[in-house]
């Protein structure tokens, strides 16, 4: 696959590359750590990869990271899974991440933004104040190194002072939304056993109030480990008993303490979508992610002060832990709490406009719904400020790059980024120096060998293929939670091929470097061995008007035939009739190939997500399959339980005919 004769949809102009920050630390890095000086993103992209240690000794310097106790080399053991990253260093992620409290004391940090719309501004020096109050409260509530402090709770400022203060204690932050029920958030940190909880009475959600008092209490009820409960009063209810008020945890004017813990001290937990089992519980470290996302916002993103940056996203996403890591570059930070379509579809973009938004990212379902809803971003909204609009969750569809290009700006960098939970981090996505292909993430990540194989561990180009990365990164997980001997995290990412790191996404690595994502490979359609992307057929039948959403499913047959059904959730008032059939096969066939055409095309009531968002296609296969839906799939990881029933009936159904 190649996109070299044709024409990209966007170019940075030569004052845009000179002023990247990407451009000056290659000019740095130059000077000081043998980086090459010509070839711009490409040769600094092959230096980082092949001079690994230098590279990330390199970023280190060049965004002043501050060690209280030095490291001894960068890079103790290159071995994965179990890389040692800065041995003997001490440092805190929260310090960095109130450095400009210092500088610009009376700046926003955050802009807080509710479904009103209307951003209410909270200072840096207020955000340092709140934080250091809550540590100091945290420490005399006996929360040490180490202990896990968990939230319940929205896109709020709360939650951004709660997880610093953790943060700055040493201890260990994990977080669920509060749209996810008891069962789900349980499943989550009855794994971790926190002992702080953070809880909001509830939460507002496309105009209504959802009063979660209820599940507060049964959390409570459930986890033996907590010592305290916070409550913060979003709907304004009284603190249940034994609950402790956030208002008198944050009014002391103290600075905040910041506990010096080694580089691969735990940070965080973040949770896998759990649809086939219990969640995997994923630690990062406070160093590796520290040095990752400035990376990743600073040169890759190219943010810094006097930056606005709004990703719309919920505490449950791993997302949302990218967006507060702004704070590390001094960017501003924009917190939406509240539906991405309420009061129309065209929300998001009028809370970019009103925060003045300069990186605006969001998932590429939203882009394609607003496509569908006819919204006119560049005609409606004031969206000057915006110089990069930014895709993730699942692959954006070229007609999805061709609508930010003429409905937004003709002048827009459209950075489709993936990359994983796992990581917390981009594999492969935004480099402003770069230009834009319609249908492909721009290039790989600095310090990320990302390379596409075939099942031999052969490397691939033009060609779809596993995607691995082939040295250490920093924010991979040092270890999943419970799981001792390492076997887990081993059986996760190593086992096909070892000592190298297998995410599960088929993807294409261009002859110019570009990265097309076919979908996940663990949900492969393998038709006559030949390997298809499900999000190509996503693409494909999803720009028809008549589907609002679709899913397809490969299934190995007892007889050894294949079957790949083709599941569309149509638009309201449209009927699955024989010229909807054919026309859906004749846009398959057009626009992918024959193989691609499904065997049968099959209405469903809906398609059934995790709760991030992502479509459900392993749990589906496996209902089809004969699978009991309590083996196939984790309740509480999905979205609308009730939609599964559907597949199963179907299983069942043609189980009869056999």
């Amino acid at each position: 696959m190649t996109s070299a004769h044709t024409d990209p949809l966007w170019q940075p102009d030569e004052e845009r590359i000179a002023a990247a920050a990407v451009t000056r630390f290659q000019s740095w890095a130059a000077e000081h750590h043998g980086a090459p000086a010509q070839g711009g993103y490409p040769a600094l992209h092959r230096w980082s990869v092949e001079e690994l240690e230098s590279f990330w000794q390199a970023v280190v310097e060049w965004f002043d990271i501050r060690f209280a106790t030095p490291y001894e080399r960068v890079l103790g053991d290159r071995s994965m899974p179990g890389a040692r990253w800065f041995p003997g260093a001490t440092l805190n992620y929260a310090e960095h991440a109130l450095r400009a409290a210092s500088e610009r004391p009376h700046d926003p940090a955050l802009l807080h933004v509710d479904e009103t719309h209307e951003p209410r501004p909270i200072s840096w020096a207020t955000l340092r104040r709140q934080v250091g109050s809550l540590a100091a409260e945290l420490r005399a509530l006996g929360v040490r190194p180490g202990d896990r402090v968990s939230g319940y709770l929205p896109n709020i400022p709360e939650a951004v002072a709660a997880l610093l203060a953790t943060a700055a204690v040493g201890a260990v932050w994990t977080s669920c939304a509060p749209d996810f029920g008891a069962r789900s958030v349980l499943d989550r940190f009855q794994q971790v056993e926190p002992v702080v909880l953070f809880a909001v009475d509830g939460y507002r959600y496309g105009g209504k109030e959802h009063d979660r008092r209820d599940t507060v209490a049964e959390l409570r009820a459930e986890l033996p480990s907590l010592r305290a409960v916070v409550h913060i009063p979003l709907l304004g209810t009284q603190a249940p008993e034994g609950a402790l008020e956030w208002s008198a945890l944050t009014s002391a004017d103290v600075d905040p303490v910041f506990e010096q813990v080694p580089f691969d001290h735990p940070l965080w937990v973040l949770y896998s979508s759990g649809t086939t089992g219990l969640p995997k519980a994923i630690v990062q470290s406070q160093g590796g992610i520290l040095i990752e996302h400035l990376k990743q916002l600073g040169l890759h993103c190219d943010l810094g002060p006097g930056d606005v940056f709004f990703w719309y996203t919920s505490t449950g996403w791993m997302m949302w832990n990218f967006l507060v890591s702004g704070l590390l570059t001094g960017t501003t930070v924009v917190l939406y709490d509240g539906s991405p379509g309420y009061p129309d579809t065209a929300a998001q973009w009028r809370v970019a406009e009103r925060t003045r938004a300069t990186l605006y990212g969001t998932s590429a379902a939203y882009v394609m719904a607003c496509a569908k809803a006819d919204v006119h971003p560049g005609r409606d909204f004031d969206l000057s400020t915006v110089t990069c609009v930014a895709t993730t969750g699942s692959p954006l569809p070229p007609d999805g790059f061709r609508w930010l290009h003429d409905e937004v700006r003709e002048d827009l960098w459209i950075a489709s980024v993936s990359g994983g939970t796992d990581v917390c981090s981009c594999f492969a996505g935004a480099v402003p120096t770069l230009p834009v292909h319609i249908g492909e993430l721009q290039a790989a990540g600095l310090g990320t060998d990302l390379q596409s194989w075939d099942p031999s561990g052969k490397p691939l180009t033009g060609e779809v293929g596993e995607l691995v990365v082939t040295n250490p990164m920093p924010s991979m997980p040092i270890r999943f939670w419970n799981d001792p001997d390492g076997s887990r995290y081993r059986d996760s990412y190593f086992e096909m091929f070892p000592g190298v790191w297998r995410h599960g996404d088929w993807i294409t690595i261009t002859d110019h470097g570009s990265v097309v994502i076919h979908g996940r490979s663990d949900s492969t359609l393998n038709r006559q061995g030949v390997r298809m992307g499900s999000a190509d057929i996503y693409e494909a039948v999803e720009r028809l008007p008549e589907i609002r959403e679709s899913l397809v499913i490969g299934l190995e047959e007892p007889d050894g035939g294949y079957w790949m059904p083709l599941f569309v959730h149509l638009a309201d008032g449209v009927t699955l009739d024989d010229a909807l059939i054919a026309r859906i096969n004749r846009t398959i066939r057009s626009e992918l190939s024959p193989r691609h055409v499904p065997d049968d095309i099959i209405e469903v009531p809906g398609v059934p997500h995790t709760l991030t968002g992502k479509r459900i296609e392993v749990p589906v296969k496996r209902l089809l399959q004969g699978t009991p839906l309590a083996k196939a799939v984790n309740p509480g990881s999905v979205d609308d339980l009730g939609l599964l029933s559907f597949y199963e009936t179907l299983a069942a159904t043609r189980a009869e005919r056999r």
